[in-house]
């Protein structure tokens, strides 16, 4: 029987999970939260709601693991001057060294599983790859 895309997807997915998890739990984050300190490292200051539609999220997930963050020392909320009412989201010291951590583990990840490629089909797969995501809609972390 051959294997669809799919099931390669899923297959990638279960790996890339595990291995983040291993190698990102000194700062107690998993799979699912790494993509907050991502954004919020690449945005900072920004609000909440800006997060959570950025990462496509529902608000209550989204609420629960931005007080989860704070709560282990990676992101803090700062209140507006303005008005007082509305956050903006920073990384902490102890979430910008999660932060850079953090690419290095897609980057090391990358390394580990396409090394058996060459240069050249490294770039391929990268762009069929980038080809199907950009036709779907991409989640902009």
């Amino acid at each position: 029987m051959e294997k669809t895309i799919s099931y390669y997807a899923t297959v990638l997915y279960k790996e890339f999970n595990a291995y983040t998890a291993r190698r990102l739990q000194k700062w107690g984050l998993n799979f699912g939260s790494v993509f907050f300190v991502i954004y919020v490292g690449k945005h900072p200051g920004c609000t909440p709601a800006e997060l959570t539609a950025a990462l496509h999220l529902d608000w209550g997930y989204s609420q629960r693991s931005v007080t989860r963050l704070i709560e282990n020392g990676l992101l803090e909320k700062v209140r507006s001057m303005k008005d007082g009412r509305s956050s903006h989201l920073n990384l902490t010291e102890k979430g910008q060294q999660a932060f850079l951590e953090s690419h290095q583990v897609f980057r090391d990840w990358d390394q580990e599983k396409l090394g058996s490629l060459s240069a050249k089909e490294k770039t391929q797969l990268q762009q069929l790859l980038q080809k199907v995501v950009e036709r779907k809609g991409d989640v902009n972390v």
